[in-house]
């Protein structure tokens, strides 16, 4: 195979051209033939030698019957960092650059890393960023024994066969690999450089876990081709649900990290007696059930990244959406033993072809069970499991794009309490008006008890669109492009579910399955206004008065926690404050930039103490 057929640029080549070895992988299972090479049954050790440390081990690999298994030996590299992302050119950002954070032009970097690269035996292989054509030519450039990685990238976002490679294949994004810089430079943090050259983005990963870069890396990638084209790229997952009745809806879940996108593709968890478990109180201990004879079924469509490209979208008043990614990364903390999700076991254990697993305890020639999680110290199992599965193995898999109805915003929430008063005020789901519901993006809290990352203290914004963390551009051109989206689809309804707490209740996941049964079962009719009330805290819309699920009453203390005895208003108000206290925070960055007339209506609007219909005349919705 000759490198020359995919047209790398001049540093690229050199390097290409000059290192000990090189192999041109043109699928996935001769990624998983490299990182495995020479196991003879054993763990392959990823290391390297690091100057002035010595040997460093950064992951364990190991072939089993279901795929490959990589496992990190620092807890830290287990989770994204949350400050990974720099940027290295002098083009607009809002991002921290390379020279403010480490003192120094990143160019003399740039020389080393390859000049490293060059004398490693290389694995490289050309994909498509994106989907159905309209994403990146692109490039991954890894050493040979880190092809683990390179085989998440792989699955994640395909691999170009190279007898398949177009004759025009002109990379504009380039994803180079290089850990042991990760020691000698960051002391040994996570660290992903964008480098937006004129016709070329490229993507430096100085760490190993494919989270920050084969998969947000590529994620910075769209967003910015998206911020020059005028589209984005959602965080979000995107599901159709059929109804026992034939009526379908579709719903795209936003939200932060952990807000509980890969959460809203899953069915409803039952009990053994085929109950649904609505919560448990941790002040009385009194667990609420709710009966549901019957369960939407679901086609899913996205699980994390949706491209919302001009070219499918309908005019018609609804967002189009499609998945910008071959594979999802799934976490997988909250299977902790057998039967939890019996679909997603089963897929994993007897999968049609090979798949990555990360952080899941297990020995080489076994079977990588999803429920077996690695311990980041005696008796506490790693919070961020993972499995990257290919979308076409996912049963009921949608592969076109979809006309959305509603559009749901998750946020991980704390108990609230009369003793401990928190943000965890928000009701089983709160509507929103569509300006409120792009204020929400804007804030897009990270919420509590975060599994993806690592710990943060305090609530966190993950920034507008809830993927800013990934953009390597301006917030406010993010805000301009999520506020004309808004605009141009009305015929949509906006919702807000909290998971983990409603008050003192402890739910889970809960409150997005029970949203979307009964929101699916609802079709498109509206609410009728003694069905819904202002929220106590205009920051939530308006409250769902009662709720009826298939004949079954949901208790009112779940959609209007005020009411709850172990909450009361006082401790709700103090709750609302806190919400106030962060917004107020988090909307003052768009303050003094060009944001739109509207855009700072809607900011004067919250900062004003606005109620619900005042945000319902900013957009009107159909």
């Amino acid at each position: 195979m000759d490198w020359r057929k995919y047209h790398p640029p001049k540093e690229a080549a050199d390097l290409l051209a000059g290192c000990p070895g090189l192999t041109i992988a043109g699928s996935p299972d001769e990624l998983i033939e490299l990182a495995c090479a020479g196991a003879n049954g054993q763990n392959v050790e990823v290391a390297y030698e690091v100057p002035g440390v010595g040997r460093v081990v950064e992951a364990h690999v190991c072939r089993v019957r279901n795929g490959v298994v990589a496992n990190y030996p620092e807890p830290y590299m287990r989770r994204r960092d949350p400050d990974c992302l720099v940027v290295a050119d002098e083009l607009p950002t809002d991002k921290p650059t390379f020279q403010a954070r480490f003192g120094y032009p990143f160019a003399s970097l740039r020389d080393q890393t390859f000049a490293w690269l060059k004398a490693q035996p290389l694995a490289m292989f050309g994909f498509s960023a994106g989907a159905q054509g309209l994403g990146t030519d692109s490039l991954v450039i890894a050493p040979a024994n880190a092809s683990f990685f390179a085989f998440g990238l792989a699955l994640l976002q395909g691999v170009i066969p190279y007898d398949e490679l177009p004759e025009d294949f002109q990379p504009k994004a380039i994803i180079y690999v290089a850990p042991p810089f990760r020691h000698t430079h960051f002391a040994g943090k996570q660290v992903v450089v964008h480098n937006r050259l004129s016709d070329l983005h490229e993507v430096f990963s100085y760490n190993l876990y494919p989270g920050p870069s084969a998969k947000k890396g590529v994620y910075g990638v769209l967003i910015e081709q998206g911020e020059r084209e005028g589209w984005i790229t959602t965080h979000c997952s995107t599901v159709q649900v059929v109804t026992p009745y034939d009526n379908v809806v579709t719903i795209m879940h936003e939200g932060a990290s952990g807000g509980g996108k890969s959460e809203m593709l899953e069915q409803v968890p039952r009990g053994p007696d085929g109950r649904l478990l609505l919560g448990e109180n941790i002040v009385t201990g009194e667990r609420r059930h709710l009966e549901i004879p019957r369960t939407c079924e679901l086609h899913p469509v996205t699980d994390d990244m949706a491209l919302c490209h001009p070219s499918f979208q309908s005019n018609d008043g609804k967002l189009t959406v499609w998945d910008a990614e071959d594979a999802w990364f799934l976490r997988i903390n909250h299977i902790d033993h057998y039967g939890a999700d019996v679909h997603l076991e089963r897929l994993t254990a007897q999968p049609a072809a090979p798949l990555l697993f990360l952080n899941i305890d297990t020995v080489p020639g076994g079977r990588a069970l999803i429920w077996e999680h690695i311990a980041d110290a005696p008796g506490k199992p790693c919070p961020n499991p993972r499995v990257i599965v290919p979308r076409w193995m996912i049963p009921n898999i949608v592969n076109e794009p979809v006309r959305v109805d509603i559009r749901s915003f998750g946020v991980r929430t704390p108990p609230c309490t009369r003793e401990h008063p928190s943000y965890g005020i928000i009701g089983l789901f709160q509507l929103l008006p569509p300006a409120l519901a792009w204020l929400w993006r804007l804030a897009a809290p990270r919420g509590y008890s975060n599994p993806s990352i690592v710990d943060t203290d305090g609530m966190q914004s993950e920034g507008v669109g809830s993927y800013w963390p990934f953009a390597t551009g301006r917030r406010v051109s993010q805000a301009n492009l999520l506020l004309e989206q808004f605009q141009q689809n009305p015929r949509m309804r906006y919702i807000l579910t909290p998971n983990q707490y409603v008050g003192a209740w402890h739910v889970g996941f809960m409150p997005q399955w029970i949203a979307r049964e009964y929101l699916a079962r609802r079709g498109n009719a509206r609410f009728k206004a003694d069905q819904i009330r202002p929220a106590r805290c205009p920051l939530l819309g308006y409250s769902i008065h009662q709720l009826h699920v298939e004949g079954r009453m949901v208790a009112r203390w779940f959609l209007q926690v005020e009411t709850q005895p172990e909450v009361g208003e006082a401790a709700y108000d103090q709750g609302a404050e806190v919400l106030y206290g962060f917004f107020r925070e988090c909307l003052t960055d768009y303050l003094g930039t060009d944001l739109t007339p509207l855009g700072r209506q809607i900011i004067d609007c919250c900062l004003d103490g606005g109620k619900a219909e005042d945000y319902e005349r900013l957009i009107p919705s159909t």
